[in-house]
């Protein structure tokens, strides 16, 4: 159990910073529109969005809740969907960090 909160713990830190970072640079809440997903840069698109896609989402739901677009149970479920996806990121975060240790020759 510890392994995976700290994993989520993990992912709720790259999100964060990720998501802080590109508010700071841009000047522009994090969101899935633009300047931070765009069709014409997929690749910058999805590296954006794997970094920081719980941070946008939260604040997209947040957003249309307060424009009354979605419901309560909704704006549950995009927060339970952000919860997974930052234990998700940090498991992801995690495993490239160990496989990074272990090609600079660290101990395991």
């Amino acid at each position: 159990m510890e392994l995976l909160l700290f994993a989520f713990v993990v992912g709720l830190t790259v999100c964060g910073l990720a998501g802080s970072t590109m508010e700071l640079v841009s000047g522009r809440k994090v969101a899935f529109t633009e300047p931070y997903v765009s069709p014409a840069h997929v690749l910058r698109s999805l590296a954006v969005t794997a970094g920081a896609g719980p941070f946008m989402l939260v604040n997209d739901a947040l957003d249309a809740r307060r424009a009354n677009r979605i419901s309560v149970v909704a704006l549950l479920s995009c927060g339970c969907t952000a919860i997974a996806w930052s234990l998700a990121l940090g498991i992801v975060v995690l495993a490239i960090a160990s496989w990074a240790t272990g090609l600079l020759g660290f101990p395991a």
